[in-house]
C-alpha cells in the first residue's frame, strides 16, 4: 500500500557572460542527489573573482554524502570556511588587494531545507505562484533601505546599489547568513547572481519559474535578461519540488504457535 509521501527535486541550471562583461565569473553547482545546490558571484571590479567563485563550488563539490541533514549543513559550513582560506590564500599569492564572491546554497533534506548565504546572490521560493525573497542583500543600498535612507523604487537606480557588504574571502572568517523552513510538494527555488534581478522583476521570475521544467525555466530567464541588455554576468538556478508515494509494505502477522494435543 501506499502511505508517506517524499519529495524528489527536479533541477535546471543556466548562465551567460551578459552583453557588457568580457569574462563570466559566475559559478554555479547543482547537487540533487544529496540536496545541494549553490550560485557563486565573483566580486565584480576585483581581479580574479571568477577564481573566488570557482573555489567556492569547488569546495562544495567535495561534500560527501551525508547522514543526516546537520551533518550536510555542517560539511557545507566546514566547506565555505575552506573556500575562504583558498580564495585569500590566492589574494595574497598574486599580490591583489581583494578578491571574493557572494554565494548562496540551497540544503533540502526531507521537507525541510536551510540556506546559507553572503553577499548579494538570492534565493527566492515560489509558492502558489508568488514569489519569495528569502535571504536579505548584503550590500549598502539594502541597508539604506532597512534605515529608511531610501525607498526600494529609490534603491533599483541607486549609483551604489552594487557595493556589498559581505563576500567569501572579504574577511579572515567568513560572515554567513543562515534560514530554514519546511518544504511543500510544488514548491520552486530559485538561486541566482544579482545579474538576473538587476532586470528582472520578482513577479516575472515567479512566472517563468512556474510556467516550464526549472532548465526551459532558467533559459527563459537567461533570455529576458539578455534581452534587456544583460550588464552583468547572469546565472539561474531552478529547483522544483514534487512529492513521491511511498511504498509501504504491510508485515504479515505473526502465525500462531503451535499447540500441542492432549
Amino acid at each position: 500500500m501506499t502511505g508517506l509521501q517524499d519529495l524528489r527535486f527536479e533541477t535546471g541550471a543556466a548562465t551567460h557572460v551578459g552583453k557588457v562583461r568580457a569574462q563570466n565569473e559566475d559559478n554555479f553547482l547543482t547537487r540533487p542527489e544529496i540536496g545541494l545546490w549553490c550560485v557563486a558571484d565573483g566580486m565584480g571590479g576585483h581581479e580574479a573573482g571568477g577564481l573566488a567563485s570557482a573555489a567556492i563550488v569547488e569546495a562544495l563539490r567535495h561534500v560527501r554524502p551525508p547522514a543526516t541533514a546537520a551533518d550536510l549543513l555542517a560539511a557545507c559550513r566546514q566547506s565555505l570556511i575552506d573556500a575562504n582560506a583558498a580564495i585569500r590564500a590566492i589574494a595574497t599569492a598574486r599580490g591583489f588587494a581583494l578578491v571574493g564572491a557572494t554565494v548562496v546554497v540551497l540544503l533540502a533534506s526531507g521537507r525541510h531545507f536551510a540556506c546559507l548565504w553572503a553577499g548579494d546572490s538570492r534565493l527566492y521560493r515560489i509558492r502558489a505562484a508568488t514569489a519569495a525573497q528569502l535571504t536579505r542583500d548584503h550590500s549598502e543600498v539594502q541597508d539604506m533601505v532597512d534605515r529608511g535612507l531610501l525607498s526600494d523604487d529609490e534603491a533599483r537606480t541607486w549609483p551604489g546599489r552594487n557595493v556589498i557588504t559581505r563576500a567569501i574571502g572579504a574577511s579572515p572568517a567568513p560572515d554567513l547568513d543562515m534560514i530554514q523552513g519546511d518544504i511543500e510538494p510544488g514548491d520552486v527555488f530559485l538561486l541566482c547572481s544579482d545579474g538576473l534581478t538587476t532586470h528582472v522583476a520578482d513577479d516575472e521570475i515567479a512566472a517563468r519559474a512556474t510556467a516550464r521544467p526549472p532548465q526551459d525555466g532558467c533559459a527563459a530567464l537567461v533570455d529576458l535578461t539578455l534581452e534587456r541588455g544583460a550588464a552583468d554576468n547572469v546565472t539561474v538556478v531552478i529547483v522544483r519540488a514534487s512529492a513521491v508515494e511511498r511504498t509501504i509494505v504491510a508485515a504479515a502477522p505473526p502465525r500462531p504457535a503451535p499447540r500441542e494435543r492432549p
